[in-house]
């Protein structure tokens, strides 16, 4: 891992800890929030280089943060949107969205669709992994019935 990358991963964390401090989080549950940007940015560097399509690292990424937002919440007894939305703040596809809204502008029609296809390719894949690890975790951390003994 070169130095940029580490400092890559330690502006996600910063970020997320920002954006906290911003939703009013505070103790331990901030810290929780801010390593999940560390965690998110983390792994998109990793899976950046081992995937070549964008939209996939995006897409495991949001689930697999996912999943420790809802581990995290279920820790804390927090709600899971407290974390999921700190540890994401590092994937929000911002570049992706200032380039469409430029080319819609002062570019050309096609390049425009092409940057917002994009664009919403990136959306979908966040809200995507969201939703399928948010489904996972409904059917895994699902509790038993309690059984109880009936009289005969």
């Amino acid at each position: 891992m070169t130095n940029n990358e580490i400092l890559q991963i330690i502006a996600g964390f910063v970020g997320s800890l920002g954006f906290g401090i911003l939703f009013n989080i505070r103790g331990k549950r901030l810290i929780f929030a801010a390593v999940g940007g560390l965690i998110s940015w983390g792994l998109f560097v990793v899976f950046n280089k081992a995937f070549s399509n964008e939209v996939i690292c995006y897409f495991l990424v949001a689930a697999i943060v996912s999943l420790y937002a809802e581990i995290s919440a279920r820790f804390l007894k927090t709600p899971t949107t407290t974390f999921i939305t700190t540890s994401l703040i590092p994937l929000i596809p911002g570049s992706s969205l200032y380039y469409t809204m430029n080319s819609a502008f002062i570019g050309g029609f096609e390049t425009f669709v092409q940057k917002a296809i994009v664009t919403l390719q990136l959306a979908a894949a966040l809200a995507l992994g969201v939703i399928l690890s948010a489904a996972f975790a409904k059917i895994f951390f699902k509790k038993a019935p309690i059984i109880t003994k009936t009289e005969e």
